[in-house]
Formats: C-alpha cells, sequence, structure tokens
C-alpha cells in the first residue's frame, strides 16, 4: 500500500471528491476557506472544552447547552477534553505529529471509566445525515491506547437539535470495524499509485475552493 497517513475528515473528503482531495492535500495548491458556520463550530467546541476541562462559564449564547453537557460531566470517569490519538501503520500508539504516523484523529469528550469508555463528537450542524463512521474510527484508536477498555459507548451530539445518535463498539469487534476502511481505503491508495484522481461533480461544486476545476462554475 502506498505511504500515506490519514483522517477521518481527509478520508471523507477524498471519498466526496478525490479531484478535491489532491488539490488540496497532496499538491496543495488551495486551502479550505473557514466559513461563518466552521467558524461558529471551533467556537463552540472551545466554549465547551474549557468549560469541561476547566470549569470556565459558558458565555450566555451557550448556556443553552449547559444541560446536555452537565450530564455528560455527571459520567463517573477521567475526562479528556479534544484528546489527540495517533496509530503507526501497526495500529500501535504513536504521538500524534509522529512523522511515521498511519492515522490520527482527535475526540471532542473522551471519558475513560475502568473497561468502558464514552466518546462524544459535538456536531453543531444538522442532524438530518447523521455520519457515525467517525465514532467507529475513534473507538478503534481507543482500544489501542487503552488496553484496560473493552466496551465504548460513543455518540453524535447535535447541539443544535438537542438530539444524540448512539452508538456501541466492543474489543472483540475491533477486525470488523476495521474492515469498514478497507475499500475506501484501497481506493484512496490506488489514487495515490495511479496518480488518478477523478472528480466528482455535485451541485456543491461552485462553493468548492477548487477554482481550477471545469466543474467550478464560480
Amino acid at each position: 500500500m502506498t505511504n500515506f497517513n490519514w483522517s477521518y475528515s481527509s478520508l471523507k473528503q477524498y471519498l466526496n471528491c478525490p479531484k478535491q482531495y489532491q488539490e488540496i492535500r497532496v499538491l496543495k495548491n488551495f486551502t479550505t476557506q473557514d466559513t461563518p458556520q466552521t467558524i461558529y463550530g471551533k467556537e463552540v467546541h472551545k466554549a465547551l472544552e474549557d468549560y469541561v476541562r476547566d470549569k470556565v462559564e459558558l458565555a450566555k449564547n451557550y448556556e443553552r447547552f449547559k444541560e446536555v453537557v452537565d450530564e455528560l460531566i455527571s459520567i463517573p470517569g477521567d475526562k479528556y477534553c479534544e484528546h489527540e490519538m495517533a496509530l503507526d501503520k501497526n495500529k500501535l500508539p504513536c504521538d500524534f505529529n509522529n512523522d511515521n504516523r498511519w492515522v490520527r484523529g482527535i475526540v471532542d469528550l473522551l471519558i475513560i471509566d475502568g473497561d468502558t469508555a464514552y466518546i462524544i463528537d459535538y456536531k453543531t450542524g444538522s442532524n438530518r445525515y447523521p455520519d457515525p463512521k467517525q465514532l467507529r474510527l475513534m473507538a478503534l484508536m481507543t482500544f489501542a491506547h487503552f488496553p484496560q477498555v473493552n466496551k465504548v459507548k460513543g455518540g453524535l451530539l447535535f447541539l443544535m437539535k438537542n438530539s444524540f445518535l448512539a452508538e456501541e463498539y466492543e474489543r472483540k469487534s475491533i477486525e470488523d470495524s476495521w474492515d469498514k476502511f478497507t475499500q475506501p481505503l484501497t481506493r484512496l491508495s490506488q489514487s495515490y499509485e495511479s496518480n488518478i484522481w477523478m472528480a466528482n461533480p455535485t451541485p456543491l461544486c461552485k462553493y468548492c475552493p477548487v477554482k481550477s476545476c471545469d466543474f467550478n462554475k464560480t
């Protein structure tokens, strides 16, 4: 397999449009610009991180999230906010910024309580098309970094919608979970090897930062 590293967001970007992935992540011809929505999301994540970790009072416009976050804080166990994890090609823990890392990711809130872990991913967008696959990847990294953990209870917390999508993973199913990523990672590897990066035109092309693409008509 070609030598590359990945995260869930980079793999998702590739699956959405290989051409965009190449232009931004391989050739670095373009960068992704923040939008008002992504800026707000980052601000909320920072506010909740400070509230959970350091008990910093939430700003008035974020107080609406206090009740649900307090429920998470009440879960027993050691709490890690914006916790960075990475694995090498042998799926063993390594430093987040290790040059030889294979995959890495950040958990918004990780709680370790004996042999059970809780993974929470804060979402400030819509819950119309929930995508829990990132939880599966973070569960796999949690199993690697915390060998005492045998069960991971994960969830996508849609803050603006006050909804929660729950998932559960067990150590005994690690290989099955990794298999879920085999096909997309094989496709990504093949693109690196062949240097073929096909565009995937959609109505969202006009918002893409890759202005050189024939499908970007802005």
